[in-house]
């Protein structure tokens, strides 16, 4: 594979400055997040928000799916909700005397699963797929979902009456867990002024075409990873483990792993590298391992967090500081 040149480089992180820009017309001071989303866009990759209401997740996928010239949906999960709400149904239509597809929700390029923990373990599966391999199969025939293609999933952390926690196998389908948070006094004060604009992400234009995210997912492959830090990803996701890290049930899977480094290097020509650096690892580290370790109750109990983990588990690795190649 080729590896990517400096003015690819260069280009993709104009091009990414001025997607985050775009989105923040309409998400204010959460640029951290915005850049974040963008990064799992540009890996292939699915988010996680878990925060409280209100706090403009809703707003954040919409002005995503407006940026890129793109259709999106929100799916709002409920515990009555069936599987072919999501994907899609076969339907006999009496003048062609034939089933014919209605498709669900899922076949948009942003895709809002809004408080995806309220919906039944069952419906919870029909993401599985489609998360996995861009395409929902339906009566034995598989249909492609729309590319680019990415779920922005949210969940309520404060209301677990009548919610379903998602499984592990899922939770790792998502490369990466964050969280918008309320804004700073500033922000709400410009949010508070402009209170008659009830939908801000309508204000959002495109400013680049799906083929442009195609193109950008292109050169983002290109990035170059030294084997040295190669071998520190390796290091983080063997300590996340059990019998290395103490408390811990499950840790980095290596599908967590390649993801890992696929968007390591998103964030890198999001800054203009063509390669990965131990502090692109260190950044990711957080938003990439707080879903995929989960603790004994019994370290719970004893005040042991994720979190706590992550901290020890980077600050015991040394990052490498010598290129192998």
């Amino acid at each position: 594979m080729t590896t990517i040149t400096q003015q690819q480089a260069s280009w993709f992180a104009d091009t990414f400055r001025t997607l985050v820009a775009n989105v923040e017309q309409a998400v204010l001071g959460k640029t951290h997040t915005v850049r974040l989303a963008f990064t799992c866009l540009l890996s292939e990759g699915h988010l996680l928000i878990e925060d409280n209401p209100g706090t403009g997740k809703t707003v954040l996928a919409k002005a995503v799916a407006n940026t890129i010239r793109s259709t999106n949906s929100r799916i709002q999960f409920t515990p009555d909700l069936l599987p072919s709400d999501v994907t899609g149904v076969n339907i006999w239509d009496q003048d062609i005397r034939k089933f014919r597809f209605h498709p669900g929700p899922i076949f948009a390029s942003v895709v809002l699963a809004d408080e995806i923990n309220r919906a039944s373990p069952k419906t919870q599966s029909a993401l599985l797929e489609v998360m996995e391999e861009n395409q929902v199969t339906v009566d034995g025939e598989a249909r492609p979902v729309p590319a680019p293609f990415m779920v922005i999933a949210t969940q309520n952390p404060i209301e677990q009456a009548g919610t379903y926690r998602l499984p592990e196998a899922q939770l790792d389908r998502f490369l990466m867990k964050t969280h918008l948070g309320y804004p700073d006094h500033a922000t709400a004060v410009t949010l508070l002024a402009d209170a008659s604009n009830r939908h801000r992400s309508t204000a959002v234009g495109p400013v680049i075409q799906p083929s442009t995210v195609a193109e950008l997912v292109r050169i983002a492959s290109t990035v170059h990873v030294d084997p040295a830090v190669l071998a520190y990803v390796s290091r983080i996701a063997e300590e996340t483990r059990p019998g290395r890290a103490d408390g811990v049930r499950l840790g980095l899977s290596m599908r967590g792993a390649l993801n890992y480094v696929r968007a390591a290097k998103a964030w890198a020509a999001s800054e203009g590298r063509t390669w990965v650096s131990p502090g692109d690892i260190k950044t990711l580290a957080e938003p990439l391992l707080v879903h995929r370790i989960l603790l004994e109750p019994e370290a719970e109990f004893a005040g042991a967090t994720v979190h706590g983990v992550i901290s020890r588990v980077l600050a015991s690795i040394e990052p490498p500081t010598d290129r192998v190649a």
